[in-house]
């Protein structure tokens, strides 16, 4: 046994690339490093077991495929904007609730701009955090919903301002005790 550069026991051979046996057993026979597309499933590497729905996880009552509770899982908008979508309860699968929740959440932040842009505001922040949660049947983890929240700051308008300071008397009398 010979040590290579890097100090590891190796079998006599040097290389100039130490991780070369590493990527060449885990990517299998590819001449190069992989980039993030090659290594997506259905690619030949790190591909999912097809059938991992159908095995039950440990501690779980039934596998993913079997799941009542995500087959019945619904999703519904519960804001006060009536132009978004999921203002009543539909059922979405648990691969494409993370890009329809995202959508959704889009919409608000769209809705903000605009109505931004119609009273003369401007729009200071909009974030949009998506949740997830762990099925307590099955274990998958999913889309449980997102949040949206926006900041928008609207110009102040002179007259209103000195029509409420007049009516609340605000700075017409000061009052002192000595």
């Amino acid at each position: 046994m010979a040590v290579n550069s890097i100090g590891a026991i190796g079998t006599g051979q040097t290389n100039s690339d130490p991780y070369r046996r590493y990527y060449s057993s885990y990517y299998g026979n590819s001449r190069d490093y992989l980039n993030y597309r090659q290594m997506m499933p259905g690619n030949g590497h790190n591909s999912v077991n097809k059938s991992e729905d159908n095995v039950k996880k440990a501690g779980r009552t039934s596998a993913p495929s079997e799941c009542q509770t995500c087959k019945k899982r619904k999703y519904q908008d519960g804001s006060n904007e009536m132009d978004v979508s999921f203002k009543s309860a539909s059922h979405i699968s648990v691969k494409d609730a993370p890009a329809m929740v995202r959508a959704h959440e889009q919409e608000h932040v769209a809705n903000a701009y605009q109505k931004a842009e119609e009273s003369g505001g401007k729009v200071l922040q909009a974030s949009v955090s998506i949740k997830t949660a762990i099925c307590p049947e099955c274990g998958t983890t999913y889309v449980a919903g997102g949040e949206t929240t926006t900041k928008i700051k609207y110009p102040v308008d002179k007259k209103a301002a000195e029509a409420m300071a007049e009516d609340t008397g605000l700075g017409k009398m000061f009052d002192a005790s000595a």
